[in-house]
């Protein structure tokens, strides 16, 4: 199906424009609003209504039930990102365990500036996501029919993206090997992983380097009380130790003393067996 045979409902448009609006909003407590879209991309959000309809009654991509709820579930869910994340240009992003595409396909069209892998096991879904790509013309998405483990061989990736495809400990293993050491964003590279459900368990080996925050804070669907999106930093090939929070906000703690603020953002840190939350002034992310 190409871009040309696709058209759009009056109820696809809504539903962008509604999240792109929810998106915008200002929340101290969690990031930044989402750069202004173009008309062109308005329309690429649009024709993913209709791309993974049909794509949906061929290939079960995607749970049938959350079709009815596409654009909340799927499409705002992964530009949820954004809130924290603003690749630069050039920069390589990979999303794995993309299933039909999410979060890698709705950041792609969003940040046409970064280059975006999005790799899955299954080849079924990977047709999809290639499929798609070609349909709304997004040049930096490539679809990759592989485990997250085989790519041990290509360029490193600033940033590695996930939706909830395993444990985050075992998932940080998994891509530790694939992340770049040639940090050139405010937020040091590392992963993005969005997740549901009550995580004190299962984050409690990695609890003291993972910044959680709550999607609520920010998309007022009920859906999304208890969506969390997680940050790890990759300190083993810059030299950052731990991201510390100081009157100053979040820093990014570096071996030898040397500190360079990363994101200044809301947040919770865990320090001597002690959670404190604090509110802080939201500034730029900074080289």
């Amino acid at each position: 199906m190409s871009s040309s045979e696709v058209t759009p409902t009056d109820r696809d448009f809504r539903g962008v424009d509604a999240l792109l609006k929810n998106l915008s909003l200002e929340c101290h407590d969690f990031g930044t609003p989402i750069p202004t879209c173009s008309e062109v991309q308005r329309q690429q959000l649009a024709m993913l209504g209709p791309l993974f309809r049909e794509w949906n009654a061929q290939i079960n991509v995607i749970s049938r039930k959350d079709m009815d709820a596409f654009f909340t579930r799927h499409v705002l869910h992964s530009l949820s990102v954004a809130r924290v994340f603003r690749p630069q240009a050039g920069s390589r992003i990979l999303d794995v365990g993309t299933g039909g595409g999410f979060p890698g396909l709705p950041l792609a069209i969003l940040f046409p500036q970064a280059d975006f892998t999005l790799c899955d096991s299954i080849g079924k879904k990977i047709k999809v996501v290639q499929a798609v790509a070609k349909a709304l013309d997004l040049k930096n998405a490539t679809g990759t029919w592989a485990r997250a483990e085989a790519l041990t061989d290509r360029p490193p990736f600033d940033f590695v993206l996930s939706r909830a495809v395993t444990k985050m400990p075992t998932f940080l293993d998994w891509v530790r090997p694939l992340i770049a050491d040639n940090h050139q964003h405010g937020l040091p590279n590392g992963v993005l992983y969005l997740k549901g459900g009550d995580l004190k368990a299962e984050l409690s080996p990695v609890r003291e380097k993972v910044t959680e925050w709550s999607l609520s804070d920010v998309l007022n669907d009920p859906w999304f009380e208890t969506k969390k999106l997680l940050y790890r930093f990759a300190e083993h090939d810059f030299g950052i130790k731990c991201l510390a929070f100081s009157d100053d906000g979040w820093t990014t703690r570096r071996r030898g003393g040397d500190q360079r603020q990363a994101v200044l953002l809301w947040g919770s840190h865990s320090a001597d067996s002690e959670r404190h939350e604090a509110e802080v002034e939201e500034r730029p992310l900074t080289r």
